[in-house]
């Protein structure tokens, strides 16, 4: 962990997203789909207004992004997917599973080119690019084999796929099937991210109120990643595996992990009667797998979550940006921060704000020196609190 004595902050953002166009799609897509692919793409339109018109450049523009990043004081990011890969009705982190073998075939094959995409767009800045290897869960082996391959092309990380309730052929992530996932996942050193914005979500049907409903609990159905594999023993069994859970708020995880401790301890007393001896048996209480094996990526937080990271230990936290995204706090990033951690202290900031990103994801912020000493924000100015929100800010994290 960097103990530097800089007068500016290492911005690096656990939570922004890239991809690739169509026409850049087709070129990584095995040569096999091409022809699909044409016939897929010419019915086809992109729902998503920061995927349209100039805005889309962003996210995979090298020179523009790079320049925008550094005029919000940003020289690090961690990438999660954002344009809509060959063959996904919609973009990944939303998209339900594949259910039929054609389906995942063709998915598969899309996610296959966005990872050949991505593996290149990191290459151009490694040290400024955290790439993560996408995955389905359809094919734990498939899986496995994509974990791999992203190892060799320089990925950091995994970024796991909710499961719905009501996906046929998929198991939940408490099921044991995953074990020779997280085995490769810790013998190889990545970690898993697992991120919020529908992730999992069951299909709500076409009512009239479908839409307000999916907004309403997008949050449960990102958020229950955490219990199930904690309660499942998944981290007894592979006490190295690193989980994250990225752009899910932080206001429901004390409460969560009280109700696990409670359950454990209860389990562990036997209170449960005839449903003690069935039911799973851990090792160590589920608030110490978190303040151990887990993390939390806290995009644009508003002063009150920033306030409930001490709680629970600001060394599980990560800050991120949410670029390019209409809520995320670009262009008005240190503004951001001077409402929410204005009363920090520099030490807590430097680790919420690039230290434990760059641990757990592998960074190198002794390279990121010399970009941070030029872009990124200095320690007195984040001292000072936000006195007027900009008046064009659109990130929750000014009105929360």
């Amino acid at each position: 962990m960097s103990t530097t004595t800089s007068p500016r902050y290492t911005l690096v953002s656990a939570d922004c997203h890239a991809g690739g166009n169509h026409a850049t799609y087709r070129e990584y897509l095995d040569p096999a789909f091409r022809d699909r692919f044409d016939d897929w793409r010419g019915g086809y339109k992109n729902p998503f207004r920061d995927l349209q018109d100039d805005g889309r450049t962003r996210n995979w523009d090298d020179e523009r992004r790079t320049t925008e990043l550094h005029a919000d004081g940003v020289v690090a990011e961690v990438l999660f997917p954002n344009t809509v890969p060959p063959f996904f009705p919609t973009g990944v982190v939303i998209a339900p599973a594949p259910t039929t073998p054609e389906d995942y075939t063709l998915r598969r094959a899309g996610i296959q080119a966005h990872n050949r995409w991505l593996a290149d767009f990191v290459a151009q800045r490694p040290n400024e690019r955290v790439g993560q290897v996408q995955i389905l869960l359809n094919d734990v082996d498939h899986a496995v084999e994509e974990v791999r391959w992203g190892k060799e092309h320089g990925m950091k990380g995994v970024l796991l796929p909710g499961v719905s309730p009501d996906t046929p052929g998929i198991e939940p992530l408490y099921s044991p099937t995953y074990d020779k996932l997280w085995a490769t996942c810790v013998e190889l050193g990545l970690p898993v991210t697992h991120h919020g914005g529908g992730s999992g979500m069951p299909d709500f049907g076409a009512y009239p109120s479908s839409v307000v409903i999916y907004m309403m609990e997008a949050g449960f159905f990102a958020n229950r990643a955490l219990g199930h594999l904690i309660m499942s023993g998944v981290f007894d069994r592979f006490p190295e595996l690193v989980f994250v859970m990225t752009e899910q708020g932080t206001g429901w995880l004390g409460a969560a992990l009280e109700q696990m401790d409670y359950l454990h301890d209860a389990m562990a007393a036997g209170k449960f009667g005839e449903l003690g001896p069935s039911a799973q048996q851990l090792r160590t209480r589920p608030s110490e797998v978190f303040a151990t094996n887990c993390y939390v990526g806290a995009s644009f937080p508003p002063p009150a979550e920033a306030a409930m990271m001490h709680d629970l230990g600001v060394d599980r936290f990560m800050w991120g940006s949410d670029y390019p995204h209409r809520e995320g706090t670009y262009p008005y990033t240190k503004e951001s921060l001077r409402r929410s951690f204005h009363d920090w202290s520099e030490a807590d900031l430097r680790l919420l704000l690039g230290g434990t990103a760059a641990k757990v994801y592998g960074v190198d912020l002794a390279a990121l020196a010399p970009l941070a000493d030029e872009f990124g924000p200095t320690v007195d100015e984040l001292t000072h609190p936000l006195e007027t929100v900009p008046a064009d800010a659109s990130s929750p994290a000014f009105y929360k």
